[in-house]
């Protein structure tokens, strides 16, 4: 009896060995595409077949696609053999709002190049868990309104990875990623792009050790209305070097992006439990970090989305090299005009632009809700009294940031799922 038993229980074993082997050898598949005059066809037939765990693999050479590549699959990976070797040419693109839309979950996109796409490169909505590993974006026209709006572009996602990653082009954000949660942006280059990596309407991100160069403006925080995810919180920008961006504003007209004034290093707009600290900020001709309400087209505070909060609130700047702001400031943008005006043109490296609530402009504003700056060396600082602007008074600009100098509480790293 004790042997039956025993020949049951290695029979037993072997049947669970030979199912773990299958289920290992089916994960670990892996489907080569090399460039062909039917490379479209093969490709989106291989991203439509594809099982969870396949690998979709992309040789050298230059892909010429004319039409969008879709993934609505979870947990498959589409890698090339490096964003110079591998490229998806869209140059000739007939159809499809972008190059390659992805739609599910536990993706990995490395390795390749998407290039003169339509309209966005790579987006991706509704993912929890999508990384861009070495991806290379770029519309080789140089800075141009007819670009495509967005390089990278994860929307309405979580667990968000951008790692070593290069943006070049776009008329809106090279690297955006909205309405998201759980978000790493890091090693990344953006350039020549309108924004060169914007966070938008999303919670909990951060983004260090980039470059953003030679953008209209180089990294934006934003919080807008009439989206389906609002209140943006928890976004730490660090450790980054952001210089040169002073990029003719090339966003098509309508884009909120086209009020950045060009030579702008950081903005943050409306969000809440902001860090920006540690990062190197140089040569902008407008300014290296504005923090600022939204305001709609006639200049008034929008209140007309309820759950919408269009203030800025404890933001905290410290630590940072910032210098040569606001030698040639972008007297077309409002934001610009205005504080040339009442700076009588002696630009600040940062500037609040005041406004609060009408209740906390009479009362004072929180003590957990307020701007703090704070150990970021010799740098001319400025806020506006919006209320003396409003009424065309003389406008005194405080150059004291002894008033902003409180203490520095440290947001909480983010950690992807």
């Amino acid at each position: 009896m004790r042997m039956v038993k025993c020949l049951r229980k290695d029979f037993l074993i072997l049947i669970i060995g030979c199912f773990l082997a299958l289920s290992l050898d089916v994960y670990s598949e892996v489907i080569i595409i090399a460039p062909s005059k039917n490379s479209q066809e093969r490709l989106q037939e291989a991203l439509i077949l594809a099982e969870p765990g396949d690998i979709v693999q992309l040789t050298s050479g230059i892909y010429e696609l004319e039409d969008s590549l879709s993934l609505d699959i979870d947990s498959v990976t589409i890698q090339g053999n490096g964003h110079e070797e591998t490229i998806l040419d869209f140059s000739e693109q007939k159809s499809g709002a972008q190059g390659l839309m992805v739609t599910s979950d536990d993706v990995v996109l490395r390795d390749f190049a998407v290039l003169d796409t339509k309209g966005d490169a790579i987006k991706v909505k509704g993912s929890d868990g999508i990384s861009f590993i070495n991806v290379r974006t770029e519309w080789s026209g140089g800075p141009l309104s007819t670009n495509g709006a967005y390089g990278l572009y994860p929307v309405e996602s979580k667990n968000v990875l951008i790692d070593g990653c290069i943006a070049i082009g776009a008329s809106d954000a090279g690297i955006y990623v909205g309405q998201s949660e759980n978000i790493i942006v890091r090693n990344s280059i953006a350039k020549f792009n309108v924004a060169g990596i914007e966070i938008e309407n999303s919670y909990y991100a951060d983004v260090y050790d980039n470059t953003a160069v030679n953008n209209t403006g180089g990294i934006l925080v934003f919080d807008l209305p009439g989206l389906p995810q609002q209140g943006g919180h928890d976004v730490r920008v660090f450790n980054n070097s952001i210089s040169d961006n002073n990029t003719d504003n090339f966003a098509p007209e309508g884009n909120i992006v086209g009020e950045v004034p060009r030579g702008t290093g950081i903005i943050i707009m409306a969000n809440s439990n902001v860090e920006i600290f540690n990062n190197q900020i140089e040569d902008h001709e407008t300014v290296g970090i504005a923090v600022v309400s939204y305001i709609n087209d006639d200049d008034s505070v929008d209140f007309s989305d309820s759950g919408y909060y269009p203030h800025p609130k404890s933001v905290q700047i410290h630590n940072n090299a910032i210098s040569r702001s606001g030698n040639n400031p972008d007297l077309d943008k409002d934001i610009a005009s205005i504080l040339f005006e009442i700076s009588k043109g002696d630009m600040p490296d940062v500037f609040w632009d005041g406004v609060l609530p009408i209740k906390q402009m009479i009362l004072g504003q929180p003590e957990e809700d307020k701007l703090i700056i704070k150990d970021n060396g010799e740098i001319g600082f400025a806020v506006m009294n919006p209320i003396r602007y409003m009424l065309s008074l003389p406008n005194q600009l405080s150059r004291d940031q002894s008033a902003y100098s409180g203490k520095i509480t440290p947001l909480t790293p983010v950690i992807i799922d």
